[in-house]
């Protein structure tokens, strides 16, 4: 059932996206997502998978092809990065008020200006509410897991919501490791057929889709666009039960490293956590009462799950790798702020800006985030709340 494979992230997906073999792919190509689509597009070539693959001329065309498939009933994917998540915006919104179920790997890169190519999370941050689920990997493993159950939330019928399965530029996405792959056979009975009846090809349930929608209706179909979000947290926790039934590998909203009597805490996601629960080890042979949280599940939050895991906790850092530019912190840090207002005796709270356009982070970074911690805890003074991270002042 297990074959063992050694991929970078992107070719990981792409055999995902072999595997899953979709009605529809359309892309363009942009760095560091570059590789799914070239890869993918080698297999369509050779006959190795039947799906059409469109070849646009900008990011808000394939976004633009693939709600057109979408909606005639097609399974439909493409992959992109930064800027070309940008340009595809006003689709994005799109995709997700006309309840398609796209699955779009985002390979995380910082966003221009300036320039930049290397690894932050600004693109899809920014995107954080445009009605996408979002599910993170630390590794290639993950990121290939988080496609196949992805795949399966996004197409739930309680759901039926676009997807972003996202990983970090270069640092996965071109790294090699060893993973684990499901044989062909497992990957189609696990992810199934799609077959939704609300298509604009079902001659039995006329539908019309991307009307104007009139002030008399607009904020119905908003509500239940948030609906459909509440309802993917239930549908996410059964598809990684059945995920971690057929392979062995278990997934919640988060991932909890030596919380156990933690009295400073880090929340973290993506590829750094592998990093920080180094450092977490290195603090705990010392006797440090240090642990760590990786956020998996980002959109929807986990707002009451995360506010119950970090209780206990004295002192929180959350280390976001995008800024959002308001004054108040970056997205993942309010986002935390707002769970856990109004516990009693909740944890106090400082936010970390770190890794901007692939700055480096190291264990001594992460030691000195749980040293900050520790003043907060003696103090009981959090100081400046909104800080940078391996910055130079």
């Amino acid at each position: 059932m297990i074959i063992r494979e050694r991929l970078s992230g992107n070719e990981t997906i792409a055999r995902a996206l072999k595997q899953v073999e979709p009605d529809v792919m359309a892309a363009y190509p942009i760095t560091p997502s570059t590789e799914i689509p070239q890869y993918f597009s080698s297999y369509v070539a050779n006959g190795e998978v039947k799906t059409e693959f469109v070849a646009v001329e900008s990011e808000h065309s394939a976004m633009s092809a693939c709600i057109g498939a979408a909606a005639a009933g097609g399974r439909t994917v493409t992959a992109t990065s930064a800027c070309g998540l940008a340009l595809m915006w006003e689709l994005l919104y799109v995709a997700s008020s006309m309840r398609l179920p796209v699955m779009m790997p985002v390979v995380n890169r910082a966003l221009s200006g300036p320039i930049n190519i290397n690894n932050d999370h600004s693109d899809s941050m920014g995107a954080r509410d445009s009605g996408w689920i979002q599910l993170y990997a630390e590794n290639n493993q993950e990121a290939y897991d988080n496609y196949l159950m992805g795949m399966r939330i996004g197409e739930h019928p309680d759901v039926l919501l676009p997807v972003m399965t996202c990983q970090d530029g270069f640092i996965t996405s071109h790294a090699l490791e060893n993973i684990d792959l499901l044989e062909d056979e497992y990957v189609k009975k696990f992810v199934g057929t799609y077959n939704n009846e609300i298509r604009l090809l079902n001659p039995k349930h006329p539908v019309s889709m991307g009307p104007y929608d009139t002030p008399f209706f607009y904020m119905e179909h908003k509500r239940q666009q948030a609906e459909a979000m509440r309802n993917s947290k239930k549908v996410i926790l059964d598809i990684f039960k059945e995920f971690g039934e057929l392979t062995g590998r278990k997934y919640g909203y988060f991932e909890e490293y030596k919380m156990e009597g933690a009295e400073r805490a880090i929340l973290i996601l993506n590829s750094s956590a592998g990093t920080a629960k180094a450092t977490v080890d290195q603090l705990r042979e010392k006797g440090e009462k240090v642990g760590l949280i990786k956020l998996r599940v980002y959109r929807p939050f986990p707002m009451e799950e995360l506010a119950k895991a970090f209780s206990h906790v004295k002192a929180v850092a959350v280390l976001d790798k995008a800024d959002s530019y308001s004054n108040c912190g970056g997205p993942v840090y309010t986002d935390l702020r707002s769970a856990c207002y109004g516990m009693a005796n909740g944890p106090k709270m400082i936010n970390f800006i770190y890794g901007l356009g692939g700055r480096d982070v190291t264990m001594d970074n992460f030691s000195h985030v749980y040293s900050e911690l520790d003043k907060v805890v003696k103090t009981g003074d959090v100081g400046e709340h909104y800080r940078y991270l391996g910055v130079r002042e």
